[in-house]
């Protein structure tokens, strides 16, 4: 018999998680699998996404007990195991089943794993670290459940929260091709709304990539918060996936990051990070930078499409986000270019392949070559380049191959 707390303790949660602004993802049926899993940074709307669907689903979720929604690290789920507290809840006549930082949970694979292979009409919705793979734990998921990974704001998600204004996303081949179309409508609207766009962009670069961030009114409080949550995925989430990790691991982990962030873009110097950290072996070294990445504390670029994976030294490295970016920076020290650019990666990586290029900044879908810069940017890094462009800041509306930066921000 199915705990009636757990019930309490659900509707509880789905009033207090639910929100009615919907992101990217909403739009795409993302939990449509017997079994899907979401993951994503800490912070970036993980559960608010879960709680959205589940609400849409049994809107009468206050009464019903066909849904359940539980964070998997509460005390009450802790009782039992989640297999148990599964079989328990389809023999009660429950449908959709939805576990919250699963990774939080020692034994998750083994358990969702005979969940799926038991429950035919069961559906599960998990929720779990940015780091989570499917064939990490202890027993393979990969066939059996459909991962999806939810990114932060974008810069028009921000814009449209912000302003309470409705605004469409752009693929990549219409913000390039045809800018001087699109640009002129979205200044337009947000001169409606006495904001201007420039400044907007400022905010988002700063503050806007968490949609947590919209209940703090002060920026410092804000970079604090984002900093404990840095701390808390190295320290928690970090071990909870990896436990052969030691403290003196973690402790190696946030020296490499704050070298890292005090010299962004960093060029690794492999040699002098190993000293740095007392490591003996570059494999062991490349192991942390892979940590660190698949934490989205960093992002790694590689000129030749190589992955970390592949034990490959990277080019370039960039913290995370801009919100990352200017959290771990001094204000005395802050660069702008490697702020525009951290921005760029990050969301042309959400849905593109990125790499350094050869000539210019960054490369996309080896196709088109992209120099970042300020307003005054020249085209000499890019000159004669077929399918080249300018990414440009502090523009509003741009001309040619002369992009505005923050459009990039309406990728999703």
């Amino acid at each position: 018999m199915i705990n009636p707390e757990l019930f309490e303790l659900s509707r509880f949660l789905i009033q207090q998680l639910h929100r009615p602004y919907q992101r990217y993802l909403m739009e795409q049926n993302p939990f449509s699998a017997r079994c899907t899993i979401l993951t994503g940074s800490r912070g970036v709307g993980k559960t608010t996404c879960i709680v959205q669907h589940l609400v849409a689903n049994d809107p009468n979720y206050e009464e019903s007990e066909k849904s359940l929604y539980l964070p998997a690290d509460h005390f009450l789920v802790e009782k039992t195991s989640l297999y148990e507290l599964a079989r328990n809840f389809v023999h009660h006549g429950g449908t959709l089943l939805c576990f919250d930082e699963v990774h939080k949970y020692p034994k998750w694979s083994r358990d969702l794993k005979s969940i799926v292979d038991t429950f035919p009409n069961l559906r599960l919705i998990i929720s779990g670290s940015s780091m989570l793979h499917l064939h990490r734990g202890t027993h393979d998921l990969s066939r059996r459940a459909i991962v999806k990974k939810l990114a932060g704001f974008s810069f028009r998600e921000f814009l449209e929260l912000r302003l309470g204004i409705k605004l469409a996303s752009l693929s990549l081949k219409q913000i390039l091709r045809h800018h001087e179309k699109e640009t002129p409508a979205i200044v337009k609207k947000l001169t409606s709304k006495k904001k201007m766009i420039l400044r907007e962009f400022q905010r988002y670069l700063a503050s806007g990539y968490y949609p947590y961030s919209q209940n703090y009114k002060d920026l410092l409080t804000f970079q604090m918060t984002l900093q404990q949550g840095m701390h808390t995925t190295l320290e928690s989430d970090l071990l909870a996936l990896y436990p052969s990790l030691t403290g003196t691991s973690v402790a190696r982990l946030k020296r490499l990051l704050a070298a890292i962030s005090e010299s962004v873009p960093f060029t690794p110097d492999l040699t002098r990070l190993r000293k740095l950290l007392h490591i003996a072996d570059d494999r062991t070294l490349k192991e942390y930078l892979q940590y660190l990445e698949d934490a989205e504390l960093i992002m790694t670029l590689h000129r030749h499409g190589k992955k970390l994976r592949a034990m490959e030294k990277p080019d370039k490295i960039y913290l995370g986000d801009p919100n990352q970016h200017l959290a771990l920076s001094s204000k005395d020290r802050t660069n702008h270019g490697t702020l525009r650019e951290t921005f760029f990666c990050r969301t042309i990586s959400t849905q593109h392949e990125i790499r350094a290029a050869e000539r210019g900044d960054f490369l996309i879908d080896d196709t088109f070559l992209i120099e970042v810069g300020g307003q005054s940017k020249g085209h000499q890094q890019i000159m004669g380049k077929k399918n080249s462009f300018l990414a440009l800041d502090d523009l509003p509306v741009g001309s040619g191959n002369r992009v505005p930066l923050w459009l990039f921000g309406f990728l999703y």
